[in-house]
């Protein structure tokens, strides 16, 4: 509200609307607290960067449109009628999205690691390229978690045989996938 010593806010936008810098200054300075109080109510799902874009499209409208008013009105109706407009065209325009920051929601979102269940099968249909004992030594090994000299007792290999024959499986199953991925 304006104070008896200083004008209203209908003088400074007669005064701004004849092409006076000065009152049109300090009318913009008066309003803008108002402006952004109504958006922040209004609009308040438009987050603090939605609300003050809206305010400085308020601002801009009023700088367009303040012809529109009339001189015989108070000015309050008019300005709350342009910033309520301005948050509906801001919404409108939104549309249904709904911002919201992901970090807010990362405890709720966040899942345990679980195994891919397609893993299983592609590396039995890749293990299942090699040749069989290859295959099965893979199998021992690296999935079952047998141990080499045990892989070897029960395929009736020697450890170090076993060892070499899983460093080449290995290699192979390295190239398969290379040919797979092209």
């Amino acid at each position: 509200m304006t104070t008896p010593n200083e004008p209203s806010w209908e003088e400074l936008m007669r005064a701004a609307n004849r092409g006076e810098q000065r009152p049109y200054a300090q009318l913009l300075q008066a309003i803008t607290p108002v402006v952004r109080g109504i958006v922040r109510a209004r609009g308040s799902g438009l987050g603090p960067e939605g609300c003050e874009d809206v305010v400085q499209e308020v601002l801009l409208t009023i700088h367009l449109k303040r012809q529109t008013w009339r001189e015989d009105a108070p000015l309050r109706p008019w300005l709350y009628a342009v910033t309520r407009h301005k948050v509906i065209d801001a919404f409108r325009a939104r549309g249904k999205r709904i911002d919201l920051p992901v970090d807010d929601f990362l405890e709720v979102l966040a899942a345990p690691p679980e195994p891919d269940p397609l893993a299983a099968r592609d590396m039995d249909r890749v293990i299942n390229e090699l040749d069989p004992r290859a295959a099965q030594i893979v199998r021992a090994i690296g999935i079952d978690g047998e141990s080499a000299a045990d892989t070897g007792a029960r395929l009736g290999m020697s450890e170090g045989a076993v060892r070499v024959a899983l460093h080449r499986a290995l290699k192979s199953l390295a190239n398969l996938r290379e040919r797979m991925i092209e």
